[in-house]
């Protein structure tokens, strides 16, 4: 058998894809370390000067404490809102005879509009077709008295059996009113935590009785508590049978506030326009005339909260960038110092080989990193107040992701921002100049 000769074999030469894929990794490893070496010396310098440093952020730092805290109020007085005070109850709005009212105008032309009464309310608890259930109630405010004691401003409501369920009260202890005592316009009344904080503190409620004026009612049950909104307790009521409280105290002038609740979320505004419907040809109001009556659902309520709460975040927007400028300006200002003070390490950087695009890197992420730092100690700043003010005053305050996130990409982008004219002034020195700088 011949001897096999490799003189003629040759090497292959490499495939193009694998030629570009090598060569865009070495871009990306060329590129990382020049950032990651521009990124320690942005520290050393920062380090160098940390009184200069803390000094000069002290705007973003304002800035940043500032946006942080005012979103985290907002943020949590719109869970507070929605919780406390725009919860009507699972998919529930209320036909009204006033609704929102914002102004002087709305509030006399409000005052024109007809009753809602009792026969509405009928009309729409046996016509409606998107409706789960339709309540109804009427109330004063009237002082409730049980032996010696008396307890002021008292909401004493009459309702409908199927109140407690539309408005989501739990009963504690006892019972709610029932259909039968409706019918028969028993004298009893279910009562909130506060009554039987104030009157019957050591002994079961249930059976006693309380007084408004000349009529005495027995207490049949007690409801679990709802807490207060906005410093208000809502656990001030009393609620007896509607027959009841209109044998007893309805007058010319009351009206019924008619509670409607929808199948569920999506049919909300369906049955709200059914309703409309009804209330309107019942009135036999013409197609081009507005409603005399209101519609309110916790939309409504909230749309009103938003508004204002927006006048607060755009008065905390303006304070905020008036901050973030002046922090600005003032970053600017210590950057081209900086520069100054650096003259012959950029000369010395330069005859070493580094282009301007280095030096106009290192003076921007050096730009940015200030800024940036200064957000850190602003967000950590918020993050303290929000927590003082929370264990000190137990104030609604919620801090949203998205404030931490605007808050760090704003003072950044501010850094970038007044960073680049120092910068580009850094990268334009003649090394030669440089180098002979006394600096």
């Amino acid at each position: 058998m011949g001897s096999v000769s490799f003189d003629n074999l040759t090497t292959s030469a490499p495939l193009p894809g694998a030629t570009a894929v090598s060569s865009r990794r070495e871009r990306y490893k060329h590129a990382w370390i020049t950032f990651s070496e521009t990124l320690k010396l942005s520290l050393d310098a920062l380090r160098a000067h940390k009184l200069r440093s803390f000094l000069t952020l002290l705007g973003v730092i304002l800035a940043v404490t500032t946006l942080v805290v005012v979103m985290s109020v907002i943020s949590g007085l719109n869970l507070y809102v929605a919780d406390r005070v725009a919860n009507l109850g699972a998919n529930v709005f209320i036909v009204d005879r006033f609704g929102i009212i914002t102004s002087q105008d709305q509030w006399v032309k409000a005052q024109k509009r007809p009753l809602l009464t009792l026969e509405e309310f009928e009309r729409l608890r046996d016509n409606m077709k998107l409706a789960t259930a339709v309540a109804a109630e009427e109330d004063h405010n009237l002082a409730v008295k049980s032996g010696d004691q008396v307890m002021e401003n008292v909401m004493m409501m009459g309702a409908t059996p199927n109140f407690a369920d539309v408005r989501n009260l739990n009963v504690a202890e006892g019972r709610f009113i029932t259909p039968a005592d409706e019918d028969h316009r028993t004298e009893v009344v279910f009562i909130g935590p506060d009554l039987v904080k104030k009157f019957f503190p050591n002994v079961d409620p249930i059976g006693k009785t309380v007084r408004v004026q000349t009529h005495t009612y027995e207490v049949i049950g007690v409801a679990e508590p709802l807490g207060s909104a906005f410093g208000q307790s809502q656990d001030n009521y009393m609620i007896m049978p509607l027959s009841t409280w209109r044998k007893g105290w309805h007058s010319n002038n009351d009206w019924v506030a008619i509670f409607v609740q929808a199948p569920s979320a999506e049919l909300i505004e369906a049955s709200k326009d059914e309703a409309r419907m009804l209330m309107r040809a019942w009135r036999h109001l013409k197609n081009d005339a507005p409603d005399n009556f209101a519609i309110l659902g916790s939309d409504s309520i909230m749309e009103l909260w938003h508004q204002l709460t927006g006048n607060l975040a755009f008065v905390a927007m303006a304070l905020v960038s008036v901050f973030l400028v002046v922090g600005g300006i003032v970053i600017m200002n210590i950057m081209l110092a900086s520069v100054t003070e650096r003259t012959r390490e950029i000369g010395l950087r330069r005859s070493l080989g580094a282009r301007k695009q280095h030096i106009l890197l290192q003076f921007l992420t050096e730009s940015a990193v200030l800024a940036a730092t200064g957000g850190v100690i602003g967000l950590v700043s918020a993050y303290a107040v929000v927590f003082l003010v929370k264990a000190i005053f137990s104030f609604p305050m919620e801090t949203p992701l998205i404030a931490v996130l605007l808050s760090l990409c704003l003072s950044t982008a501010v850094g970038l921002f007044f960073g680049i004219f120092p910068a580009m002034r850094a990268a334009k020195l003649d090394p030669i100049e440089a180098l002979r700088s006394e600096n």
